[in-house]
């Protein structure tokens, strides 16, 4: 169990190789593809977590069955979509938007009731990029507050293809009307003002589902199913994010993350961190059903204030890079963060808290973060409930001279239960 406190007396340099738990996002798409398929697929190295936890449950109470876990591959018995059943209650995705918003993707083109529900903090999130889209389509989903936000009743079957065009680009929403897609009469496209990280897209193709990317943009599909598959999920770069920039900031580090996923959509972090001086280097050794899979390799270097445009590819790893803004010398202002507001947390009003009680100079917008860097502080800092905002904490606590605790430590058990047990193996003497 997640102790609900960390202690951190720094700074302390980062050394040493790190492998990251499995990808979240490849981990719930290979879940819910592997179900989908006809025949059993092996997975091994899947995040452990609690919110891919959740999307495992939630196949699991719509019929599927799966084998191992643990230190042990997952086996998915997958008989197609045609095999899934209404479930008798409620599927708990507790703080997990991705298993929502994938899930209702899912459920879109089955021909049952479903419902899915939520913890407090999802329960605020809205859901209604997911949910219009779908009803467009055929499906009929419900829920409060006009119908967009959790819990969301599910009623799907018989959808049709339609040209959707996104406000904001999101992997997610992209993924559930793929989803949807693969079970609709006729073309499903989807378009986006920018191009999102595209895991489902290169895993689809790599298992012959009828997937074509006419722009970078775009995505077209029609239905079709995937073939069962074996996969390694490569390591998180998003969670390996924190101590590359724990590595970047704190003197006398040297980190190599090793078998980790190199999506060109998930790394612009790296590039931020090259432009305010970082040393970090990035080495493709693999590609693994189409991901990249390499390593990092990070040393200690000084750091300088500069503008970072944060996109959908990069927007998890804004908390990471506004501890190394903190740490810099000048100023570092992220534009384009709005999305942070609609988080597991406010992000930008719990980085601003954060980073304030750090000592730092920041001013957060509706849509902007600025941090005027310095010489941080030992502090006591909170998560918020946020597991990327608690490893933020984690890591400027690590950095500064002088005894810090992180509160609300527990939240870090959504997507990397073993980061104190990590950081304790990268510092110790």
């Amino acid at each position: 169990m997640t102790a609900s406190e960390l202690a951190l007396d720094g700074p302390a340099p980062i050394r040493g190789r790190l492998r990251p738990p499995g990808d979240k996002g490849i981990s719930h798409r290979a879940l819910l593809f592997a179900a989908m398929a006809e025949g059993p697929s092996r997975l091994t190295d899947l995040a452990d977590g609690d919110d891919v936890a959740r999307t495992r449950a939630v196949l699991e109470a719509l019929g599927v069955r799966m084998t191992g876990g643990g230190d042990q591959p997952v086996v998915v018995h997958g008989a197609g979509v045609d095999a899934l059943r209404e479930p008798t209650g409620v599927l708990d995705c507790a703080n997990s938007g991705t298993t929502m918003r994938l899930g209702v993707g899912l459920l879109a083109g089955r021909p049952f009731h479903a419902v899915l529900v939520g913890d407090d903090a999802l329960s605020r999130r809205p859901m209604a990029r997911v949910a219009g889209p779908v009803r467009a389509m055929g499906a009929h989903v419900d829920g409060r507050d006009g119908g967009d936000y959790a819990p969301l009743a599910v009623r799907g079957g018989g959808l049709v293809g339609r040209r959707h065009e996104l406000r904001t680009a999101s992997g997610q929403v992209k993924t559930a009307l793929v989803l949807a897609g693969l079970q609709a009469e006729g073309v499903t496209e989807i378009v986006e003002p920018a191009a999102s990280r595209d895991h489902t897209e290169r895993l689809l193709e790599a298992l012959g589902v009828p997937v074509t990317r006419p722009t970078p943009t775009t995505v077209a599909v029609r239905a079709g199913a995937p073939r069962p598959f074996e996969l390694a999920v490569p390591g998180d770069v998003s969670s390996a994010a924190f101590f590359v920039v724990a590595a970047a900031l704190t003197p006398g580090s040297a980190l190599v993350v090793e078998d980790v996923g190199l999506n060109p959509t998930r790394i612009g972090f790296v590039g931020a961190l090259q432009r305010m001086g970082a040393d970090v280097t990035v080495d493709v050794r693999e590609e693994r059903l189409g991901e990249p899979v390499g390593e990092l390799t990070v040393r200690a270097a000084p750091l300088h204030g500069v503008e970072v445009t944060v996109d959908e590819g990069s927007i998890d790893e804004v908390p990471a890079l506004a501890v190394a803004a903190a740490f810099a010398d000048g100023v570092t202002e992220f534009v384009s963060v709005g999305e942070l507001r609609v988080k597991e947390s406010d992000r930008l009003a719990a980085l601003e808290q954060e980073l304030t009680e750090l000592g730092v100079g920041v001013e957060a917008g509706p849509d902007r973060l600025v941090v005027r860097g310095g010489t941080p502080r030992a502090a006591t800092l909170k998560s918020h409930g946020d597991h990327r905002i608690a490893m933020a904490a984690a890591v400027a606590a690590n950095a500064v001279s002088g005894a810090s605790t992180v509160r609300g430590w527990a939240a870090v058990a959504v997507s990397y239960p073993r980061f104190a047990d990590d950081l304790a193996a990268l510092t110790r003497p």
